[in-house]
């Protein structure tokens, strides 16, 4: 099964941390990541560019309507995100846990909607 994990975080709070705690943060991304694709269940996933330079696009009553950044009333925003390929929704759950993010912010775990 198919699982994508949204990651929110707060990038002010990210830049803000000493760089030994931002190493570390960025450490355990990494042994993560290399746990993933070791294991076979890594199916891809990115991280987001700053929230100020999102486009917000609606379309009203035959318009076309665009606004800089998304609506946000948290400082917490959708910073990136990654697939996996588990045998259960528990397994992704137990990958969002480590995920660093987790500890600090949230992660979101989505099934996929295959087919």
């Amino acid at each position: 099964m198919k699982y994508m994990l949204l990651i929110h975080n707060n990038p002010a709070a990210i830049e803000a941390l000493p760089d030994d705690e931002k190493a570390a943060l960025f450490g355990q991304v990494d042994e993560l990541m290399k746990e993933l694709q070791a294991s076979g269940e890594w199916v891809g996933g990115q991280a987001l560019v700053d929230a100020a330079r999102t486009k917000t696009v609606k379309v009203r009553d035959g318009g076309t309507i665009v606004t800089d950044g998304p609506y946000l009333e948290a400082k917490e925003q959708f910073a990136g995100y990654l697939t996996v390929d588990v045998a259960s929704e528990e397994r992704a759950v137990e990958i969002a846990a480590r995920w660093p993010d987790a500890c600090r912010w949230a992660m979101e775990v989505r099934q996929v909607i295959e087919g």
